[in-house]
């Protein structure tokens, strides 16, 4: 029968987003070089806020929380497609596409949720810097961290749960690079949309509420912005706040139109652009746009680099 149940042990394919044309090679390398420049940039800014004790504060900390999702998003799905592109072989097995989809909610969801929190630090520094040691104290960073981490697990488990115990049907092809759920429910006998809707609502509280704080504290950081004397403060101030929002802007629009639009509104073109956006573009951008562009990282660098030269001249 063409619509019954595979074993569940057997692979699926990724049908993967490049083939070996000329346009297409030049598109792999691209992605190659940003997932290279993203794991350099994300590593180099752990080991700086290690190395640095002036690093060791609470807006760096989140960082480098924000820089282990960085280094595992990309690393759940760009090596797995690079070796389907490389070896002419896109298949995956079950408990291997089973692990990719958990490990993508995981650090999707908990940096989600991590963004959120991050723009509550730079308020409570730009708004209230007399309270901020008490707001921001060594707890409440811990609390923060342990929040976004175990509310991607938490939900990664669920659904990675419930999609798994759907029946799937002959075609094992998943149209996109990796095994992302809402690609891989379109391959189930069984009617998802009562699913595909939970999905959607459950959005407005993974996706929207911590948007919606976002939006309220980078409102208040500007309206204090606004309000600054010095016209070269306001306008590093404006200048940092539209970038964070920019990288912001970009993880969860994609991340919002993949999961809370249904299927039927796009296409599985659509799904790998902008799974690409979330899974490797904010990760290659983020350790530029919130650190490595920052006068106390900079000067971290420089002494590392200075310890360095030292002890080769040694």
């Amino acid at each position: 029968m063409a619509e019954s149940n595979q074993p569940m042990t057997s692979d699926f394919i990724l049908v993967g987003l490049f083939n070996h044309t000329g346009p297409h090679l030049v598109l792999f390398s691209l992605v190659a070089t940003m997932f290279t420049a993203g794991l350099l940039g994300n590593t180099a800014l752990l080991f700086l806020i290690r190395a640095d004790s002036r690093l060791h504060v609470p807006m760096y900390f989140l960082l480098s929380q924000l820089s282990l999702l960085d280094i595992g998003f990309p690393l759940v799905t760009i090596p797995k497609m690079a070796a389907g592109f490389l070896l002419g072989e896109g298949s995956i097995s079950f408990g291997g596409c089973a692990a990719q989809m958990f490990f993508l909610m995981l650090m999707g969801v908990s940096e989600a949720v991590l963004l959120s929190l991050m723009s509550y630090d730079r308020y409570a520094a730009v708004c209230h810097p007399l309270h901020y040691p008490v707001l921001m104290r060594r707890q409440v960073c811990l609390l923060m961290a342990g929040t976004s981490w175990l509310s991607g697990v938490l939900v990664a488990s669920v659904q990675t749960a419930i999609a798994l115990r759907f029946p799937y049907c002959a075609s094992r092809t998943v149209d996109h690079f990796c095994c992302e759920l809402p690609a891989l429910l379109k391959l189930s006998c069984a009617d998802t949309s009562a699913y595909e809707l939970a999905l959607s609502v459950s959005g407005v509280l993974i996706l929207l509420l911590p948007i919606s704080l976002i939006v309220t504290s980078y409102g208040l950081v500007l309206r204090a912005v606004l309000h600054m004397r010095s016209a070269e403060a306001r306008h590093k101030a404006l200048a940092t706040c539209s970038s964070h929002l920019t990288v912001v802007g970009l993880f969860y629009g994609a991340a919002v139109f993949m999961y809370m639009v249904p299927g039927a509104f796009h296409g599985p073109h659509q799904d790998n652009v902008l799974s690409l956006f979330y899974s490797l573009v904010t990760p290659t951008l983020n350790p530029l746009v919130y650190s490595l562009r920052n006068r106390e990282v900079r000067r971290a660098m420089a002494k590392v680099i200075g310890r360095g030269g030292c002890r080769a001249k040694r």
